[in-house]
């Protein structure tokens, strides 16, 4: 018998991302932000609040960077989510971490994290529902220790971090359990 839990936000798991943008001057911010998805074959999409740091440097720059956050770096992944650059003006510098500009788009790519889409701005949504900042991934990067034999990220060596809504933990990805477009075939021959 289920029980009823009020209004929660019931989707698991939720991404752990780390959006980087450059301000006006070339500074580096970047925020931690879990409600993100693929909504198109080179799309992304950001449901962020318009005031963030990050998302007013982007909407200026037209440019951003998505990164996958990893267990090896979910201390600074959670801060650049506590701190805003709104308040903290060396908040991305304080964390040691190192960036370098995206050949792609006008971006910081944040060398520590392995995997990493470079957007240009797409569109941006404001409804009464939502904010969306759309992203047009033009190249996505991964470290060659995240890529398996076939050259693609594979999500065993990752360590993805997915953030969870219930209890609010960090937890990893990786166990493959079944194949896509497969596991369910059996039932199309019923």
């Amino acid at each position: 018998m289920k029980k009823n839990l009020g209004v929660v936000q019931a989707v698991y798991p939720m991404p752990v991302l780390m959006v980087a943008a450059y301000d006006e001057n070339g500074k580096v911010n970047v925020m931690n932000a879990a409600w993100g998805m693929i909504c198109n074959s080179d799309r992304i999409a950001l449901f962020i609040d318009e005031d963030h740091k990050t998302t007013q440097n982007l909407l200026k720059t037209k440019a951003f960077t998505v990164a996958l956050a990893d267990r090896a770096h979910m201390d600074v992944a959670d801060f650049f989510g506590i701190a805003s650059g709104n308040k903290m003006e060396d908040k991305f510098e304080r964390t040691g971490y190192h960036a370098v500009r995206s050949a792609f788009v006008n971006a910081p790519i944040i060398e520590e994290f392995p995997v990493v889409m470079e957007c240009e701005l797409a569109e941006v949504t404001s409804t009464e529902s939502m904010y969306a900042i759309v992203g047009r991934i033009v190249n996505t990067a991964a470290e060659e220790g995240v890529l398996g034999e076939n050259g693609k990220v594979d999500p065993a060596k990752l360590d993805a971090l997915i953030f969870d809504q219930f209890q609010h933990g960090y937890y990893v990805s990786g166990e493959k359990v079944g194949k896509a477009w497969n596991a369910g075939a059996e039932w199309m021959k019923r």
